[in-house]
């Protein structure tokens, strides 16, 4: 688990319990007492207010003032929770679809000008429609937790991007591609990209990339997707 997922990791778990012993947090995060300790050191760094009862087997408290404080979502942290609420709504299984956009919105107007301006460039790469009946979706892989954050600095940089690809015989390849959309035809993520060596665009499902990488230096224009008619673009944020 990379230092800021084990941090948020933490705080849930500080937040969910009223006292939480390092043990139990090592437990939850699946990290040893030394990385606990340095991490709960460095979230204090942060400013999160965390008191230590002294004695064996003292707990940790966590002052939930200090997460309304401190609590801050990245560009790729609001996007994800636009997608998902967006694949959700595709899939006909968002039943409280008022909610979730008056909570996104709220949360829009607490970002700063230049988050949002990068937040709105992302939404102008996404894409949703309907998967074809025929797709066998039976050997659906789980997608690469780093991947969206590669695709932060990929597509809103337009660099190329280089991964592992394991196509439908199992049999992998290096690509390194032009990112120009994600797509959403639930339950499938495909990366929509423009693929140089064969000079087309070509469909990634997301579930059968890895090891993603964002190449510095590599910059490259935007090209029109040709989409078919039943795949409508997302634009802006909800109001």
């Amino acid at each position: 688990m990379k230092i800021r997922s084990r941090h948020d990791a933490i705080v849930r778990s500080l937040r969910r319990n009223e006292t939480s012993t390092i043990a139990e947090l090592m437990q939850d995060v699946g990290a040893s007492r030394r990385t606990i300790l340095r991490d709960i050191g460095a979230l204090r760094d942060e400013g999160f207010v965390i008191h230590s009862e002294q004695g064996r087997g003292g707990g940790l408290q966590l002052d939930p003032q200090s997460v309304q404080a401190n609590a801050r979502l990245s560009v790729a942290e609001v996007f994800a929770l636009l997608i998902s609420v967006a694949s959700m709504r595709a899939a006909g299984n968002l039943p409280f679809s008022g909610l979730a956009d008056a909570g996104l919105a709220k949360i829009e107007k607490a970002l700063p000008s230049d988050k949002v301006r990068d937040l709105r460039r992302f939404l102008d790469c996404l894409y949703v429609g309907r998967l074809a009946s025929q797709v066998d979706i039976s050997n659906m892989g789980v997608m690469d937790p780093d991947l969206l954050s590669t695709f932060e600095p990929a597509f809103l940089g337009q660099l190329h991007l280089r991964f592992q690809y394991r196509d439908a015989k199992g049999v992998v390849t290096s690509r390194m591609v032009e990112p120009q959309a994600m797509l959403i035809l639930p339950p499938l993520w495909y990366l929509v990209a423009w693929d140089s060596s064969r000079e087309d665009f070509r469909y990634f499902r997301m579930d059968r990339i890895s090891e993603p990488e964002c190449i510095e230096g590599t910059k490259f224009k935007r090209r029109h997707v040709p989409f078919e008619d039943h795949i409508r673009p997302i634009r802006g944020l909800p109001r």
